[in-house]
């Protein structure tokens, strides 16, 4: 709080939230400390930066008159998010009775007699979106805490990470079901033509057993009939 014989002014710096493109802004309580009628005045040294509202006017006894100073939207941020602006509020005792009509630009002028309070009043730059704060690491011997998550972005990655293991997941799952498939169809198809390879050495089998058989049944034939000649003509020389 910034304090003099006429007038309080809090708080003692224009504090303005900053966005690129949006207009922010930030307000002054003065309060009159004495039992007279105080006028006021706001300067700047950026009037087409800021809109003051009111810039002049009267604070009765004992009574409080707030201030609201509007910083136009930003296009560019400076880099080190310091400001070089400042605001000059002057105060001076009026008439009793007096109005903001009433105030003119020579009531603030330094004059012999005249106690005319001048405070300065600097700017400064919030971050609009501030990072959460770091958590100090825990005690030796202990895991560190875990970090906050902010505005939820990183419960969402965390989603979105599970969601895609999830599907990933079901795809090798439905991989693993497509050649498990695929691989019972190779089995019953092979299955399949073993049981035609043992139905076909089996009449290939039997087919070598008949001709073995008739090859026996030809051959004896033979023989008997060569047993039988010959022993006609051992009889027919015995004659």
């Amino acid at each position: 709080m910034s304090s003099g014989d006429l007038i309080n002014i809090q708080p003692h710096e224009l504090k303005f939230p900053f966005e690129l493109k949006k207009q922010s802004s930030c307000s002054l309580q003065l309060t009159n400390k004495t039992e007279q009628y105080v006028a006021f005045k706001v300067k700047t040294t950026n009037p087409k930066k800021y809109c003051v509202r009111p810039n002049t006017g009267i604070v009765q006894p004992g009574t409080t008159c707030d201030v609201t100073v509007t910083m136009q939207a930003q296009k560019e941020a400076p880099s080190d998010m310091q400001c070089k602006d400042k605001f000059l509020l002057q105060s001076v005792a009026a008439p009793h009775g007096a109005t903001t009509k009433d105030i003119t630009p020579e009531m603030f002028n330094k004059e012999a007699g005249k106690v005319v309070e001048e405070f300065k009043l600097r700017v400064v730059y919030i971050p609009a979106n501030p990072p959460s704060p770091v958590p100090e690491g825990s005690e030796e011997g202990s895991s560190p805490r875990a970090p906050i998550l902010e505005n939820g972005n990183q419960n969402m990655g965390l989603s979105e990470a599970t969601t895609r293991s999830v599907e990933e997941q079901k795809e090798k799952s439905s991989e693993a079901l497509s050649i498990i498939s695929k691989l019972n169809v190779e089995k019953s198809y092979a299955l399949q033509q073993n049981q035609k390879l043992h139905q076909e050495l089996e009449l290939m089998r039997k087919e070598i057993s008949k001709k073995h058989a008739g090859g026996f049944s030809f051959l004896f034939v033979v023989l008997i009939g060569l047993l039988g000649i010959l022993v006609g003509y051992l009889i027919n020389r015995g004659r």
